[in-house]
């Protein structure tokens, strides 16, 4: 499978986009909408978008693996966010100018505090060496996954760092319609971004185990792959969306040549999410997890699931 690029900033939409003062699909608490228009992002165009790798965008939380304390290691998402005075000017100065260009930041009194072990990501920005908020008003980053951080437990699931691996979810070397669950050595994650889904992330659209029985993996940003996109086209894309078997995903995300990404969500397009049953949660699933030392419950039960195949991802169970 070829190396897809990481996930370390806000990817921009594929069509250029617009603010409507109304509800937010998205968000709950969000009174704006941000929708596409009709027209395609020059940055997509300048990417040669038609020639990049189509791949699935999927609905769970962004992780990262890197070293920590000397050994490869799993961190969750975290942006460093204004604090409430500062969003309030923000906000306020947005509103005004309809654009958040021209605000000026001050780095060191707007921010809220974050754990001492926080990283920016790689592609934030920096000026006179402190990182700089991006256009959201946010500083996107990463903070190390502790076993004892109850914020973090379901992470903490899909993790062993005794025996250094992690629970990954993917489609199959010999067949994509395939999908396994493998326990991967971090090393060989090192430096990748990965989406945690499952249980009680986002929902839980795909389906996966129940609170009884909470299931959670990784997914390699990247590996699941669109079979015959739709071309970027607004109304062709909203087509596939609503009609295509393979459209029933959260959206695409372009990887191009030249290491750009670009998105493109079903809520810009003005389309529900989730809407039914999904593409990756009615694929066949493969168990591929040898039994360990490991001391992880989840480990535990899929390795006594070992080589069981089920028809559908909501259908693994460990109760057999």
């Amino acid at each position: 499978m070829r190396r897809l690029g990481s996930v370390q900033q806000k990817i921009p939409c594929v069509f250029l986009t617009e603010v409507k003062e109304e509800q937010s699909r998205k968000r709950d608490c969000q009174q704006f909408q941000v929708v596409a228009t009709e027209n395609v992002n020059p940055v997509a165009l300048e990417a040669n978008i038609d020639c990049a790798f189509a791949t699935e965008k999927l609905d769970g939380t962004c992780c990262y693996v890197t070293i920590y304390k000397g050994q490869p290691h799993l961190w969750a998402r975290l942006d460093r966010k204004p604090n409430k005075q500062a969003e309030k000017r923000f906000k306020k100065y947005q509103h005004s100018h309809r654009s958040c260009k021209g605000f000026t930041w001050n780095v060191e009194c707007d921010f809220k505090t974050v754990p001492e072990a926080w990283i920016p990501a790689h592609r934030v920005k920096h000026h006179s060496g402190r990182p700089v908020p991006d256009e959201h008003g946010h500083i996107p980053g990463w903070v190390p996954v502790e076993k004892d951080n109850k914020q973090y437990c379901w992470h903490s699931s899909v993790v062993d760092d005794g025996v250094g691996a992690a629970l990954v979810l993917r489609p199959c070397s010999d067949d994509e319609d395939l999908l396994e669950i493998a326990a991967v050595p971090l090393a060989d994650l090192l430096e990748q971004t990965l989406e945690l889904i499952g249980t009680n992330v986002n929902g839980n659209p795909y389906g996966l185990g129940s609170k009884k029985q909470p299931v959670h993996c990784l997914v390699s940003h990247g590996s699941v792959g669109i079979r015959n996109p739709p071309p970027v086209d607004f109304q062709q894309l909203c087509s596939w969306f609503q009609e295509s078997p393979e459209g029933r995903v959260e959206g695409i995300v372009w990887h191009c040549n030249d290491g750009t990404l670009i998105k493109v969500h079903r809520h810009h397009l003005g389309l529900r999410w989730p809407d039914g049953e999904t593409c990756l949660g009615d694929k066949s699933v493969v168990i591929h997890v040898d039994e360990s030392d490991s001391s992880q419950d989840l480990f535990t039960s899929f390795s006594r699931l070992n080589g069981h195949c089920f028809s559908r991802l909501p259908d693994i169970q460990f109760d057999l």
